[in-house]
């Protein structure tokens, strides 16, 4: 599907209180529950229906699930029983450890949590078996609605559920993210940092733990004092390891929550611990601090219980920070502003939202190793203005995130390769061209390309102005995009996306008949033999002339003009009105043309007869016409080829059209003008 441009101008950033309804009737959770209860029926979500397209897009299940309400898989259900703990979480039959262990994060904060799970739902008087979840998406929080029909087999839950056979917020939550994304199916492997952003609307960072600053330690303390949502994780050499087991009984390629992080007195000496918990609620660290070692013999109880040790076979685990450094490769940490980890006061952070569009043809540049069109990409202004208090720099996070690419697995999509880079703005308006690209070098860019939903990363540049270019890692990939830009101080951004101006040369004259040129000449003789005695030319015999002479023109590729291109011609050239074109109005209309022909050329790069549709923006500038990345992206699917190449019919058809709609663009301009002073001389 051709992805729409999006409006990239900048927004503030949403707030949770306004969560907006998704339910396709646009009723919110309240409307539908009190009609079901008025009704005395339960509520059937045909959003999501119980079938097995809500459970699989690429394969029909494994075994023949059934569709349960809690109440008729255990006698009393509850929503939550004891309190929502991360011991709830305990992964079924899906590959969505990546959900769980964000979801195992998001208990140790209760604020957060009760905006994503609303805690005042049950299954009492007031059931009505419906539920609802909020979610952050795109700047955006969504009220997802859900029925409570969950996937069994044998009477028991398939996938999460909890230790408590008789709680089920854990197994409706990820039902109501399962549905947010399309299906069970889609929630199949992740990274956790992109399920802690949907629950929070928080910034991400990625932590290589081999090459972790040396505070490490402190950073994730801060992190967790201050709610942050952390994740860890041990990294694959091959598909073949994914979920291996280390002799140390930890799980290659599966995602980790990290639940708490403390100094213990052992023997006389401080040790930092870091507590990990396992989504499946088993296989734990077996090494040293793990439930049942020889250390623990030497804390005290009252040590134990403040650390809630306890030999339980429940997946969480101490283990030594310098034993987690050794075995452990990455951390996400989720966090829900985006203060400094490194520092010890606090930010109050501006936040500038930009929502946009790669399209193949138009603005999917591609990387700088696509110099010939990455120019075409997005291009976002950055004013840092206000230095860092103390400092001489301006802070700011820039966070590229992918938008819906889970959603359209089923139609086969996949996680592009995104990152960005920055440059020094030169100081004029306008999108930058290529020339500008090839000699001026990058100021920064994100530390990688990468195919994960978000790339972020964290800068420090002397005030001034920027310009920010969000691309794919290869051209013409296609798809929607958010970016974040968190800043300590003020920051002000603007889209470089062109403002639509027309500015067309005078009409041109022809020259009298004693000065004709050869050329002229035999256009004259060719006219003359087409139109007969009127001296006149119809739509169709234009039609003759033009393809005649064009099929002879070399160095471009021509198909045919259409008879209704040769009438929007006439349309345009036609100043006696009468339909037909006379030999003074085709040679006006050939001087036109010709100069179309040079312009063609001049942007058939590759001299190919045909011109790449990323160049169109400069031909039509040529041309006198300035247009935005909707206006180009329309003119693309409608003129550009399946390779992106646009042949000379087709440019003359879009610059006929333009010029047509220029002219009654211009007339309703003037009319209006007419207009308002005939009111103001009143």
């Amino acid at each position: 599907m051709p992805y729409l441009y999006q409006d990239s101008r900048p927004r503030p950033a949403a707030h949770p209180g306004a969560a907006r309804a998704t339910h396709s009737s646009g009723k919110g959770y309240e409307q539908l529950r009190r009609e079901c209860l008025s009704r005395g029926v339960l509520f059937e979500n045909s959003d999501f229906p119980a079938c097995n397209s809500s459970l699989f897009f690429s394969e029909n299940p494994p075994i023949p699930f059934v569709w349960k309400r809690p109440g008729d898989i255990v006698k009393d259900p509850k929503f939550i029983l004891g309190g929502a703990t991360r011991t709830d979480i305990c992964q079924g039959e899906l590959g969505d450890c990546w959900l769980l262990a964000a979801i195992a994060s998001l208990t140790l904060n209760e604020k957060t949590l009760a905006r994503v799970v609303p805690l005042d739902q049950n299954f009492g008087p007031d059931y009505a078996g419906i539920f609802h979840f909020q979610f952050w998406q795109h700047n955006e929080w969504l009220d997802v609605v859900i029925d409570d029909r969950l996937p069994t087999f044998k009477g028991r839950l398939v996938f999460l559920h909890s230790a408590e056979l008789s709680e089920f917020w854990s197994a409706l939550l990820e039902k109501a993210y399962a549905k947010l994304n399309g299906s069970y199916e889609s929630l199949k492997g992740g990274s956790t940092i992109e399920a802690m952003e949907d629950f929070t609307g928080g910034i991400g960072e990625m932590y290589d733990v081999k090459a972790a600053p040396d505070n490490f330690y402190e950073i994730l303390e801060k992190a967790l004092k201050r709610c942050s949502m952390v994740g860890c994780s041990i990294d694959t050499s091959s598909a073949a390891e994914s979920e291996a087991r280390t002799p140390f009984g930890l799980v290659k390629g599966h995602a980790y929550s990290v639940t708490g992080i403390e100094e213990v007195s052992y023997r006389g000496q401080q040790v930092q611990l870091i507590r990990i918990r396992n989504p499946w609620g088993q296989v734990e660290w077996n090494g040293p601090w793990s439930d049942n070692s020889a250390e623990w013999h030497s804390v005290s109880p009252l040590e134990q219980r403040r650390l809630s040790q306890a030999a339980r076979d429940d997946g969480e685990f101490w283990m030594k920070f310098e034993d987690f450094k050794v075995h452990f490769d990455k951390v996400e940490i989720c966090n829900l502003t985006p203060d400094a980890l490194g520092d010890s006061t606090v930010h109050k952070w501006e936040v500038i939202i930009h929502q946009g569009s790669w399209v193949r043809g138009a603005t999917a540049g591609g990387c700088r190793n696509f110099l010939e069109t990455f120019w075409t990409n997005p291009q976002i202004k950055l004013h840092l203005t206000e230095k860092d208090d103390g400092q001489d720099d301006c802070t700011f996070i820039a966070a590229l995130m992918q938008k819906d690419r889970r959603k359209l697995k089923k139609l086969g999509a996949e996680m592009l390769t995104i990152g960005y880079s920055i440059y020094e703005s030169p100081g004029r308006d306008g999108h930058l061209g290529k020339d500008f690209f090839r000699y001026h070098p990058s100021k920064a860019r994100s530390k990688t390309y990468i195919n994960l939903r978000e790339v972020s990363h964290r800068f420090k540049l002397p005030p001034g102005d920027y310009i920010l270019i969000p691309t794919t890692f290869e051209p013409h990939q296609e798809a929607d995009f958010c970016l974040r830009i968190f800043s300590e101080k003020k920051a002000i951004t603007e889209d470089l996306d062109e403002n639509v101006a027309i500015d067309l040369p005078e009409p041109l004259h022809p020259t009298p008949g004693p000065q004709e040129t050869e050329e002229e000449k035999q256009f004259r003789a060719l006219f003359e033999q087409i139109s007969g005695k009127d001296m006149e030319i119809s739509a169709e015999e234009l039609e003759y002339v033009l393809n005649a002479v064009l099929k002879k023109t070399k160095n471009i590729k021509f198909k045919n003009l259409s008879l209704i291109s040769c009438r929007n011609i006439i349309s345009l050239m036609d100043t006696s009105g009468n339909g037909k074109l006379e030999f003074s109005e085709f040679k006006v209309f050939w001087e036109k043309m010709k100069k179309w022909i040079s312009i063609f050329l001049q942007f058939d790069s590759d001299k190919s007869g045909s011109m790449s549709s990323y160049e169109l923006r400069g031909a039509l500038k040529a041309a006198g016409y300035q247009l935005n990345n909707y206006l180009l992206q329309l003119i693309v699917l409608r003129y550009s080829d399946e390779q992106f190449q646009i042949e000379f019919d087709d440019f003359l058809n879009c610059l006929i059209r333009l010029e047509n709609a220029s002219r009654v663009f211009q007339a309703l301009s003037v009319k209006n003008k007419e207009f308002i002073n005939l009111n103001i001389g009143e």
